[in-house]
């Protein structure tokens, strides 16, 4: 203390003159305008460059932290990517292999499933679609990733679905690799598990294969997913193979499907049913020849009436040509008579 003393007495002249300038530079400013604007400039232009300087100094100090966190995030980003890609190549794979595009006489009608059963025997499904919309029985049913069942009844705007969980269902396959065919069941237990029984011993079987449908009933065109086979067993008398198949559709979360009309069925069943059943071939036969003496008729109707059309046609342009005939030498007729007046 006593030192700071002494420098102060020691050098009081300089202090004085520190103090001195302070004091009329305080004076210059605060009562000249012109000297007070350019302080505050450059004041604020030396108070600017010193944040900045301090901003870039704490940046630079922090940087390696705001390094971190950005490596971070951007793994975050990388996973996110690499997931999306996964699920993206999953749903083009399952679009592509699962669910071809149907023959063109096979149509769709979209419906909603608004209740299913999973842990009974006869499990069903009702969808919010009828006879109004077109559904009949025994049309099949499909979803995006593979065949649901069959519908089993009707009423006006609702429909009842016999799936492939159905210890009744029975659906004919075939392996796509191979093709050979057999039927697809459901023995009751897991609700994603089916069996295809009756293929045949000499048949190339392995796991991973596809099992789809063999188009041999109308209900489904050929080559509709159902499945993968995980399992390879012998029947019960060993003449055969019984494949354990995962199906493609999950019933479990099912909710939009989509019912396949077809519209040559009609005229397929009713010819498969006349070879079955010769009796029916009579009354079949009677009810073509009436159609056909129907068609007959009206074909007829239709010609005579395109025939009458035709003739009053040709008549009505016949009359107007008369018309203007007649006109012409009536015209004609007139001139005569003006110029044997004139004479």
């Amino acid at each position: 203390m006593r030192a700071l003393i002494d420098l102060i007495i020691k050098n009081k002249h300089w202090f004085l003159f520190i103090l001195l300038e302070v004091i009329s530079l305080v004076f210059l400013f605060s009562y000249n305008g012109y000297q007070k604007s350019v302080y505050f400039t450059t004041a604020n232009d030396v108070v600017g460059t010193t944040y900045n300087v301090i901003s870039g100094i704490s940046s630079y100090i922090h940087l390696q932290e705001e390094n971190r966190n950005m490596e971070a995030a951007n793994e975050e980003l990388r996973k996110e990517v690499y997931e999306l890609r996964q699920q993206l190549d999953a749903l083009q794979k399952d679009s592509v292999e699962r669910m071809p595009a149907l023959p063109s006489q096979y149509h769709t009608v979209p419906a909603q499933v608004v209740n299913s059963t999973l842990h009974k025997a006869n499990n069903l499904i009702t969808i919010n679609k009828g006879e109004a919309d077109g559904i009949r029985p025994e049309m099949g049913v499909i979803c995006s990733s593979g065949i649901v069942g069959i519908v089993y009844m009707t009423s006006l705007h609702y429909s009842i679905v016999m799936p492939l969980l159905n210890v009744n269902s029975k659906v004919s396959c075939r392996l796509r690799e191979s093709e050979y065919f057999g039927s697809l069941i459901w023995e009751r237990g897991y609700a994603n598990v089916a069996y295809a029984t009756s293929i045949p011993r000499h048949a190339k079987v392995k796991k991973n294969d596809i099992v789809e449908t063999n188009g041999y009933s109308d209900i489904f065109p050929p080559g509709l997913p159902i499945g993968i086979v995980t399992g390879i067993d012998d029947s019960s008398d060993g003449m055969s193979y019984r494949l354990k198949v995962r199906l493609f559709a999950d019933f479990p979360t099912l909710r939009e499907v989509s019912v396949i009309t077809d519209y040559f069925s009609p005229e397929r069943r009713l010819l498969e049913d006349m070879a079955i059943d010769p009796a029916k071939q009579d009354s079949v036969l009677i009810s073509q020849e009436k159609k056909k003496a129907e068609e007959e008729a009206k074909r007829k109707e239709e010609q005579e009436k395109r025939q009458k059309a035709e003739e009053d046609i040709i008549k009505a342009e016949l009359e107007k040509k008369y018309a203007e005939t007649m006109g012409a030498q009536t015209s004609d007729n007139q001139k005569t008579e003006k110029t044997d007046t004139v004479r």
